[in-house]
This record gives C-alpha cells, structure tokens and sequence, in this order.
C-alpha cells in the first residue's frame, strides 16, 4: 500500500526533491517512498511523539510535531508534494488542513490526498459494519466531488483521481469481526462494572473460534472476488487525489 501511494506520483513528478507527509505518525510511509523515489527528502508532521521516532530512526529528514495549520507559515512554499494519507477525515477542521496545504505546497507543486470514499457501495450495503465509518475517530467523510471543487477554488489543478488502487480489501472481513464483536459476549474494557468472568471469555473464544472459517472466506473474497472488480462495481472503500498548485 505504501509503495503504491508513493507511485501514484511518478506520472507527475517522477523527481520531487522535498516531500511532507501529514500525519504521517512512526513514518513507514516515508520509509517505503524512499526506496520508491530515493532522490527525494522526506519530512513528517504529526500531533504524536511517533515522528520524532520517526526522524530518530532515520524515516524523515525532520519531524514536525504539532498541528499542520499551526506549522504551516513556517512551512510556507517549501515542499514539491505535501501527502495526506487517511487523514482528513480525523481532523476537526478539513478545509483549514487543506489551506495548510496550499500554504507549504510550492507553486508547481503537488498535494496528494487519500481518503475514505462515502459513496461506496459498501457503506450502504454493509452499513453499521463498514469499516472505515470507524466512529467516532472519523470525523468528516467528503464526497470527491466536493474535495474536487474545493481544491479548484484554492487554485489547484486536479490531475489524477484513482479509486481502484487505494482500495484496501478488508471490508467483508472487518464487517463479518465488527458484527461478531457486537454479538459475543463483552471483552474486558475500563468502562465496564466489571471483568467478565471465566464462562463469558470462554463462550466469547468459543464464538470466535466457531466463526473462523466465515472470516476467512470474508478475506478471500474481499481479495480475490470483490477487489478486481471493486471499481467497476463502486465497491472502492477509497480514493486518492493528485492536486497540481496552479
């Protein structure tokens, strides 16, 4: 997945020297992209201390730590490609991250944007147990018309949209272990009264156990049924922008 995000910016700039990843978290993005484009410094920003691991360990270039609006005048015009990988949809304020963007992004230059798609298929078929609702760290699902005007209107150019190659094929089986989660019996958790007892964890293995093999036929499905045909039929649970900064 990582090497392929990073090669959907070869038709465009198959030599960018400085690139940021927002939210990039211990940096294994930039660490595969490196191999992909090794003429190209990578940088990374995130609210956690994983980018300063990520720089300690040689990932990034530089970490930045803290929130990208804030950064972003200290950034202003330096980067080739600003990417943001799944991570839109966890900030409170979108459209300030995507001013943010065009800020660090050089005239020229490119922002690349991956989200999760809300006009899949599987968000109504499976409903509740769509993976990527993932409530409530998801906060704003954008439909890619909207981003795509959006973008327009703070002068970029959007020259490539993909929804096939971001899909990652997991939807069957995450549904089939969120609906069977739902069903068992309580895992022990702080909000709890109290731990659950020897005879509740024993029947929640035992159900899981039992729904093993539903489980894997949701995995060979969802990879080798439903994925080469995932675009045809709006089953995509993502997509991917590549903006030009006119």
């Amino acid at each position: 997945m990582y090497r392929g995000r990073a090669v959907s910016m070869l038709p465009h700039d198959a030599g960018p020297k400085t690139w940021l990843d927002v939210g990039t978290g211990h940096g294994h993005f930039c660490a595969v992209a490196g191999q992909v484009l090794p003429g190209t410094a990578f940088d990374g920003l995130d609210f956690t201390d994983g980018v300063e691991l990520a720089e300690r360990e040689g990932r990034v270039r530089h970490g930045y730590r803290g929130a990208f609006p804030d950064l972003a005048p200290e950034l202003a015009a330096r980067y080739d490609v600003v990417s943001m990988f799944h991570y839109l949809e966890h900030s409170t304020d979108p459209d300030r991250e995507l001013r943010a963007a065009r800020e660090a992004v050089r005239p020229g230059g490119h922002l690349l944007i991956e989200v999760p798609d809300p006009e899949s298929r599987y968000a109504r078929l499976l409903g509740r147990w769509w993976l990527p609702w993932l409530q409530p760290q998801h906060l704003h699902f954008v439909p890619v018309a909207n981003l795509r005007e959006r973008l327009a209107d703070l002068g970029f150019t959007v020259v490539a949209e993909q929804h096939a190659e971001p899909h990652d094929p997991v939807d069957l089986l995450a549904a089939g272990w969120l609906a069977l989660d739902h069903a068992a019996p309580r895992e022990d958790a702080p909000w709890l009264p109290g731990p659950p007892g020897r005879a509740r964890r024993a029947l929640r293995a035992a159900l899981f156990l039992a729904a093993a093999p539903a489980l894997v036929a949701g995995t060979l499905l969802d990879r080798f049924a439903v994925r080469p045909l995932s675009h045809r039929l709006g089953l995509s649970n993502a997509y991917r922008i590549v903006a030009r900064r006119d």
